[in-house]
């Protein structure tokens, strides 16, 4: 009788880890689920927000660490977890990790191998941004341009196929994104004169089902906007995952600069650099698009989270995409169509006085016009933008944006390119890159933006500037971290900070909150090594400890 009991108690927790799959309908409800993590950015929305309100702006004060769980791994930690019926999935450039989340035990860990030669064709860091799920599976991406499944039980390898080649100079740091039952990958590799891509598998079998290039040839639609053969070298990476609208059945992806960053070499708008593409998930047809920056010379890449909102403009509801794009202005886009609704500037901008609302296109200055012209510029934002890679988060309920953004120019010189495969392919001098404020004043804001006017309601300054994505809850709390390791709670309404914690190494993850059991959790990686760390120069980062882990924290029963 008790070997009966004990083998039903097993096939109980057997189901309730592997054999119930995820499935469609609850990757649609992903943001309003809040005993999962099932999405990357906590919804197809990306808005990383969370309905939850245990740990408020009252007792946030009373966070304390649940666990923490080393990755084994010295590199920039910048994954964003998911969680599935108590089990947290995450990655690292060179594992796949499940582990329990009431005890922080490992359940399976599958190692990532890529010839050593990899890291050489990357930009920025060596790193991996997350997964997705699906009906069991668990997929991600390798450095060396491989998409993987795994059996979300075991941790076992289901299928794998080959995107690029990485003598080309293509890589993949992306988590990919499940929409329409299609699995769909973006690809780095601007920066060495590659041309980027969005391809859609098979869940099921990793068949190659489309792909769509972000660079058209010249009988393409689009194509006449690049010279000659300039199109073959255009750049147009697509690094970061896009927003799904599951009742528009459309996918809306950012799409990065153009190569090189000279852009005397490559006249035109170069299409689709800089932009935002609304694709059909299942063919990967476009459906619309809307170039924030066109033949831009400044490294704006337009790769970063396209948020899905509901916002009254002009009296009416309206469906629309926000993105605060590197290049300063922050944009508001009806995303049935693209019609740009609002497009201000958040954080100073010199190399465009404003955007034309009729056209659509920004008016550049003489800054822009210099710069193309080859003279030497001090730009603002810098070629690190208004705002990086790092997430933002949008709260419904306050209808704020919360985004780290930076407050540094640059200086912006052209040099000659010479496209050599698998090389840099730049076309700037990089000998003196930083127009940096002066004495201590902040590098860096976490700021509450309206998205409408791009006016900002409340900031909290830093000396050296976060790159961890944000994370905004019903509880009134936003959450983020510092590159010296402080992981941050803040007043959503004021921005008064509520509570931190040292987690060791700089942060640079994706800060994510569920619930199970009763207990709300808070999780974000920790591990310094990114794009400011490599190319800034501060030397105030030089006692920071590299190492990466997961911490994950709860409020302390009182």
């Amino acid at each position: 009788m008790k070997r009966s009991f004990a083998l039903a108690a097993g096939l109980v927790i057997f189901a309730s880890f592997g054999a119930s799959a995820q499935t469609t309908d609850q990757l649609v409800k992903g943001a309003t689920d809040t005993s999962n993590v099932l999405n990357y950015g906590m919804g197809y929305n990306l808005q990383r927000f969370s309905p939850l309100t245990q740990i408020n702006k009252d007792n946030a004060k009373n966070l304390v660490p649940v666990w923490n769980y080393s990755y084994a791994d010295d590199r920039s930690e910048e994954s964003q977890p998911l969680v599935y019926q108590g089990i947290l999935y995450v990655t690292t450039h060179a594992a796949t990790m499940a582990v329990d989340v009431k005890t922080g035990k490992q359940v399976w860990k599958t190692k990532v191998e890529y010839p050593p030669e990899t890291p050489r064709i990357v930009c920025c860091g060596i790193i991996n941004r997350g997964a997705a799920i699906y009906e069991g599976k668990i997929f991600r991406t390798t450095l060396d341009a491989n998409v993987i499944a795994l059996d979300a039980k075991t941790g076992k390898e289901v299928w794998r196929q080959k995107a690029a080649d990485i003598k080309e100079g293509y890589s993949m740091t992306v988590a990919p994104l499940v929409a329409d039952g299609v699995v769909l990958t973006g690809i780095s590799g601007a920066e060495f004169g590659t041309r980027g891509f969005i391809d859609g598998w098979d869940p099921e079998t990793g068949k190659h089902l489309w792909r769509t290039h972000t660079i058209p040839t010249p009988d393409e639609p689009g194509g006449d906007t690049w010279k000659g053969d300039t199109w073959k070298l255009g750049g147009g990476s697509t690094w970061i995952t896009g927003s799904y609208d599951p009742e528009l059945n459309t996918v809306y992806w950012g799409i990065g600069n153009p190569g090189p960053f000279n852009a005397a070499v490559r006249p035109g708008d170069n299409l689709y650099t800089c932009a935002v593409l609304a694709l059909e998930p299942k063919t990967g047809k476009i459906k619309w698009h809307y170039q924030f920056s066109p033949n831009n010379p400044f490294d704006y890449d337009s790769v970063a989270e396209m948020v899905l909102a509901d916002l009254n403009v002009e009296g009416k509801p309206t469906k629309v995409l926000m993105d605060a794009n590197r290049n300063g202005f922050f944009y508001v886009l009806d995303r049935t169509n693209g019609k740009l609704l609002a497009a201000n500037p958040y954080v100073k901008v010199n190399w465009a006085s404003g955007v034309d609302l009729k056209t659509g296109r920004p008016i550049e200055t003489d800054v822009t016009k210099d710069a193309r012209e080859g003279k030497k510029v001090v730009v603002y934002p810098s070629i690190l933008g208004g705002k990086n890679w790092e997430p933002m988060s949008f709260n419904p309920q306050t209808g704020l944006a919360y985004a780290n953004t930076l407050a540094f120019g640059g200086h912006y010189k052209t040099e000659p390119a010479t496209y050599k495969a698998g090389e840099w392919y730049l076309g700037m001098d990089l000998t003196d890159l930083w127009d940096w404020p002066q004495g201590d004043a902040p590098r860096g804001h976490l700021k509450a933006i309206d998205p409408m006017s791009g006016k900002t309601k409340w900031e909290v300054g830093s000396a050296i500037p976060r790159f961890s994505g944000v994370l905004s809850t019903a509880g009134g709390v936003v959450f983020s971290g510092q590159l010296t390791g402080e992981f941050e709670a803040f007043d959503a309404n004021d921005g008064k900070k509520l509570w931190q914690f040292q987690t060791g190494s700089g942060i640079e993850g994706q800060p994510v909150t569920w619930q199970q059991d009763g207990v709300q959790y808070v999780a974000v990686s920790s591990g310094y090594g990114g794009v400011y760390s490599l190319f800034s120069g501060d030397e105030r980062l030089a006692n920071v400890p590299a190492g990466g882990s997961l911490w994950v924290f709860a409020v302390k029963p009182q």
